[in-house]
């Protein structure tokens, strides 16, 4: 059987899309053991706010704050500095936005967290959503550049993309979501990857939603994905 680790865990991301707090912190407590990162996305954030992310903080998991900022560089830096002092690990802005932009989100992001006693999170620049059926490598190249010029940690991309990611960019973080069991249902991604081509293809983390929170047991799927990502790093 699958023995849990700290590598593992910290490159799998559990996507609590819910408006319901106590169901979110309840699927988040039932994969902690293999799982070591929750996404707070714009559900559940919208209906719990700071609530949310200190919850998930309580339990002892990584804060994913995906909120996908896209505004002009000031209301962006704005909003950065608020979200930088609420402790999460990463912040996810809109690559399209430009680099003046996602500058504003670094630097209000820092100083927030500054402000609060706290480490900088990291900024992840959303290059092309997953459910983008087809991005030019143009495109992709545009925007992977922007977030290296503004000094993101990291960007969101499909595992499809990876490839021209690391080429270009080979030390920066890629988060990857539209991740599927081999066999399991595509929803309404349109890129999608089993968990081991991902992670074999240049994954640093991986994000998961109804691959687990839609399974009868969601503890027993996180396990699953766990044991095949620890194959395949």
């Amino acid at each position: 059987m699958y023995t849990s680790t700290t590598a593992v865990r910290n490159r799998l991301a559990i996507a609590l899309d819910t408006s319901d707090l106590d169901t979110a912190v309840s699927i988040a407590k039932a994969v902690q053991p293999d799982i070591g990162v929750a996404k707070v996305g714009l559900q559940l954030f919208s209906a719990a706010g700071r609530d949310a992310v200190r919850a998930i903080q309580d339990i002892g998991m990584d804060v994913f704050l995906d909120v996908k900022l896209h505004d002009i560089p000031n209301t962006v830096y704005g909003a950065s500095t608020v979200l930088g002092a609420l402790g999460v690990q990463f912040l996810t802005v809109h690559a399209g936005g430009g680099t003046a932009m996602l500058e504003a989100a670094v630097k209000g992001l820092s100083e927030g967290a500054s402000n609060a006693g706290l480490a900088a999170p990291t900024v992840l620049a959303v290059t092309v959503l997953t459910s983008t059926p087809d991005a030019s490598p143009e495109l992709l190249n545009e925007r992977l550049a922007a977030a290296v010029a503004a000094n993101c940690g990291g960007v969101v991309c499909a595992a499809s993309d990876l490839s021209v990611i690391r080429a270009a960019a080979p030390d920066i973080l890629t988060v990857v979501p539209g991740i599927r069991p081999a066999g399991g249902a595509v929803h309404d991604q349109q890129r999608v990857a089993t968990p081991a081509e991902a992670i074999r293809s240049g994954a640093s983390i991986l994000v998961l939603g109804r691959a687990i929170t839609a399974a009868t047991d969601p503890a027993e799927a996180a396990q699953a994905i766990a044991a095949e990502v620890a194959q395949a790093i």
